[in-house]
């Protein structure tokens, strides 16, 4: 699944394309997503002016004029291509998921410009499309979710007050969208390996120091990650031909029985499996 800097790539890349334009036409090839598209969605989206692309979390945010708003979740597998006709692109991926080139199979939604198509490709319709008609609304769809990394509202205090008297471990909780929004499974064993802390360590028995390493190890990799263009598992690359290459920063993430990278350690890379997700940690130095 696309983790917050992947999207975060994703964003720039529509923003840079669609900003400023608008949709001339919308065409609907499959409405089953993980949410059926409503058959009004055509008629709502049409003519509609793009101010500007924004996300929250691992949600893509599509502005309108009169603070109207379109939603997109990619997902397990959902990815974005364009189709430039000024310009024609070899890679028309937006993202560093899946094939760099725009699939037969699967494209289930096209958005039209005058020189612009930006086509939804999902072979597995966990992503959804959601319309919200005003800011309060906007507001209110993500109440419910906790703060991103990178917001101030991840500090300290609010990180000691949410753990207190928890007992889940402190890798669920990075998981976690209430607690914090956009980290996902590879950033949170790279965050927790990075501060030196074991993935299963109960929430509640964290020290004020780990805790602040958290919060500053959680910027401090996301921040690195989107820089290095996201993580590409396979070899991706986007719509400039660019490839992901935070993949070979990984520190644990798919590491299992390599020797620790800490200079310090010579610890082993341990797997282990909780919830069907693959938890990667260093059995010596993360205590």
């Amino acid at each position: 699944m696309p983790e917050l800097p992947e999207v975060e790539i994703v964003r720039q890349s529509l923003h840079k394309k669609i900003k400023k334009k608008s949709i001339k036409k919308v065409i609907i090839r499959n409405r089953n997503l993980r949410f059926k598209i409503p058959g009004d969605f055509e008629s709502f989206i049409k003519n509609k002016k793009i101010i500007e692309v924004s996300r929250f979390s691992k949600y893509l945010i599509i502005h309108f004029q009169n603070e109207e708003y379109f939603l997109i979740h990619l997902g397990m597998s959902g990815t974005i291509h364009i189709l430039d006709k000024k310009k024609p692109l070899k890679f028309t991926n937006t993202s560093f998921y899946h094939s760099p080139f725009l699939p037969e199979k699967h494209n289930h939604a096209e958005f039209i410009f005058d020189n612009l198509k930006v086509i939804y490709n999902d072979p597995r319709r966990f992503g959804f499309f959601e319309i919200i008609k005003n800011h309060q609304d906007l507001n209110k769809r993500f109440k419910s979710m906790g703060p991103e990394p990178f917001s101030d509202k991840f500090k300290l205090n609010y990180v000691i007050n949410y753990f207190k008297n928890k007992n889940k471990d402190i890798k669920s909780f990075l998981l976690d969208q209430r607690f914090v929004s956009g980290i996902g499974n590879i950033y949170a064993s790279e965050i927790l390996f990075a501060s030196k802390i074991n993935p299963f360590k109960k929430a509640k028995r964290l020290t004020k120091n780990e805790c602040l390493n958290i919060i500053s190890n959680s910027k401090k990799i996301l921040e690195q990650a989107i820089n290095k263009g996201g993580s590409s598992i396979r070899d991706f690359t986007n719509v400039s031909g660019n490839k992901g290459t935070f993949q070979k920063e990984f520190r644990v993430y798919q590491q299992e029985g390599a020797v620790c990278k800490r200079l310090t350690c010579k610890g082993i890379i341990k797997k282990k499996i909780t919830s069907n997700r693959s938890t990667f940690f260093c059995v010596s130095c993360q205590k």
